[in-house]
């Protein structure tokens, strides 16, 4: 048994800065959020199912994340299994007695990933840092903020698909075959010609029926994780929701779709930005009008005007990513 220290995590919660989509600096730059109510579906964009089918296969798309078993790490409460690191993610199940247990996914670039675990529950992680020497380490809460190690390893990875890490459900982007917004997902992208067309389709549902939800900004938990069922069917969310709920109805269609989570001027933000094929990673792009693309952020375009939507994000600039789902 590795032996027991005690632990103080000083890695900062991503779930817990991602919550308020904002910080404690001055917001004088920053842009305004409409303060209308939530729109529900009926009163929004409803899928137009009059439209003529398109040439593209809108055929749902769900890969499922396996614990094969073949290779695993860890001990007597906590498995690991690392079977299926080509295909960008490890599977984790934590059956012991901790009030709270995390795990630390370092990459080989010495970015670290922390997350909470829930007992008995697997739990999907993706490996965004290519091949290379990961860490992963499992931390159990004592009191306070003082956590002692459970397991610390490190472990190889080889040949991981560039794509792969972004088309699995994981944790914060969590989806399957049955999940409404799947389903949703396939009948909006039924007329598009293409992955771009498909893009857009969906995008500019979720700008036109999901709203920013301020109270759940100011009072939601460090440890909240998406629910997409749940923020399609409400009709509102943070930042953190709107990135989830796009990234996981465009990895439903087969579209390598990375939840980016870094900094939008002062703010600590939540986007994404797509793989489209023979043109690349849209690398925060959203609005194509067939020859220029604006960047990818569906919780500020929902929510402002087109004008202080280009003055704030300019070419881009005023966002850096820090973690990638």
């Amino acid at each position: 048994m590795i032996r027991r220290i005690i632990y103080t995590i000083c890695t900062v919660s991503v779930s817990l800065l991602l919550t308020a989509c904002n910080s404690n600096e001055s917001s004088e730059n920053m842009p305004v959020l409409d303060e209308s109510s939530p729109k529900t579906t009926e009163e929004s964009n409803p899928v137009d199912n009059s439209q003529t089918k398109g040439s593209r296969d809108n055929t749902i798309s769900c890969l499922v994340p396996k614990a094969s078993g073949t290779n695993t790490l860890g001990t007597d409460t906590v498995t690991i299994d690392i079977s299926n690191t080509s295909d960008g993610y490890i599977c984790v199940k934590y059956t012991g007695d901790a009030l709270r247990t995390r795990i630390m996914l370092t990459t080989p670039d010495d970015t670290a990933y922390t997350y909470d675990l829930t007992k008995d529950v697997l739990d999907t992680f993706p490996l965004t840092g290519g091949s290379g020497t990961y860490n992963v380490g499992i931390y159990e809460l004592i009191s306070g903020n003082d956590y002692s190690v459970l397991f610390c390893e490190d472990f190889s990875v080889d040949n991981i698909d560039e794509y792969s890490p972004y088309l699995y459900p994981n944790q914060y982007v969590n989806f399957n075959e049955n999940s409404k917004a799947v389903e949703l997902a396939s009948e909006l992208v039924s007329p598009a010609n293409n992955d771009a067309e498909a893009i857009s389709l969906v995008y500019n549902y979720v700008i036109g029926n999901i709203t920013y939800d301020h109270e759940k900004a100011e009072n939601v938990e460090s440890t909240y994780v998406p629910d997409v069922d749940n923020i399609l069917s409400s009709g509102k969310g943070i930042c953190f929701d709107y990135a989830s709920l796009m990234a996981a109805m465009l990895r439903s269609q087969g579209i390598p779709t990375r939840l980016e989570i870094g900094y939008a001027g002062d703010a600590y933000h939540a986007w994404i930005s797509t793989y489209i094929k023979d043109v690349g990673w849209v690398n925060g792009m959203i609005k194509f009008d067939g020859i220029n693309w604006e960047l990818m952020d569906p919780t500020f375009a929902a929510n402002m005007s087109e004008d202080s939507l280009k003055s704030f994000i300019g070419e881009g600039d005023n966002y850096v990513t820090k973690y990638m789902y």
